[in-house]
């Protein structure tokens, strides 16, 4: 098969460039400008094409020409410190008008297939004492997943009048090799030994190891069934945030600094110190039921909670020069 691959430079798509190479596809990875775009261990099956920004503007006649698929990883995350009224005029105009202009072209270049990473916060941001799964209304709260769910809602509307296969996938968050943003600093805070307030916090979380995440888009690439679906998925069963912390302190060889102290007075600490959106991912729930992928396409996570951990810990390592 032949794949353009978007975000491919990214903390996932470099990950997927590599497995998809090795399964014997060809992949063109859509870059912003040709510096470096070597992969290593991605062998000839790789070539690189300059798109310029994700945008509604982008032109993707270059990129898509011969190919049968596309896996759409490139969005806008983070880094907007923004006035919210215009922070979210940017994801929307990555996230939803940017996936708009590739789906079009796909559909006018004949593309059969389209994978598209969305993100479990289109269901909201907290499933309290249960799990989300598929069919769960969407609820986004933020501009991130609001711009997520108005790109699904156009290629639903796209692949609806046969315009091509869809597929979506919405992950919980992503770790490994390569990480950033709160779970590097986690990291940062186990390793140093920082006591951490949050031994009393009983949650469920749902987390997907990159590795497992690529294993899941391959599937939703390659298996017939995958067309017109869309797929949650994690490592397993959901853990808890003091479980998580002990987990990464095993991996890094550390003792996990756990202290107990109730949820309220975190809640009213993070509100105080502006940062109560970052306490509340810390206490609150966001589980997932997988159950849909692993029976309709046979998937199972190739790696375990463990092995995705004692990864990270020892790409961290390296890291830092220890």
């Amino acid at each position: 098969m032949r794949v353009l691959l978007t975000g491919a430079t990214g903390f996932v798509g470099n990950a997927l460039v590599r497995e998809l190479a090795a399964r014997g596809h060809f992949v063109r990875r859509a870059v912003r400008q040709m510096v470096d775009t070597t992969v290593t261990g991605s062998g000839s099956a790789v070539e690189a094409i300059a798109v310029g920004e994700v945008s509604g503007q982008t032109d993707w006649s270059s990129s898509l020409a011969g190919m049968d698929a596309v896996v759409h990883l490139a969005a806008q995350v983070h880094g907007l410190r923004k006035e919210p009224l215009v922070a979210g005029a940017s994801y929307d105009e990555v996230n939803r008008a940017g996936t708009e202009r590739l789906a079009r072209a796909a559909v006018a270049f004949g593309t059969r297939r389209f994978v598209f990473l969305s993100t479990l916060k289109v269901h909201g941001e907290d499933s309290g004492c249960g799990a989300f799964r598929e069919s769960d209304a969407p609820r986004p709260a933020d501009p991130y997943a609001v711009s997520k769910w108005r790109a699904e809602q156009v290629l639903n509307g796209l692949a609806s009048v046969g315009g091509f296969e869809l597929v979506i996938v919405r992950p919980p968050l992503v770790y490994g090799p390569g990480v950033k943003a709160n779970f590097l600093a986690l990291m940062k805070a186990v390793d140093r030994g920082c006591p951490l307030p949050l031994a009393a916090v009983a949650n469920r979380r749902s987390l997907v190891y990159v590795g497992n995440l690529v294993s899941a888009i391959v599937a939703c690439l390659e298996h017939p069934a995958a067309a017109g679906k869309t797929y949650l998925v994690a490592d397993g069963e959901p853990i808890s945030t003091p479980e998580l912390i002990r987990g990464i302190a095993r991996a890094l060889g550390r003792p996990a600094r756990l202290l107990p102290v109730p949820a309220g007075v975190l809640r009213l600490a993070g509100r105080l110190v502006g940062r109560g959106d970052a306490v509340e991912r810390l206490l609150g729930s966001l589980a997932v039921d997988d159950t849909r992928i692993r029976r309709e396409l046979g998937w199972t996570p190739p790696f375990s909670m463990d092995e995705g951990l004692h990864a990270t810990a020892a790409w961290y390592r390296a890291l830092i020069g220890r």
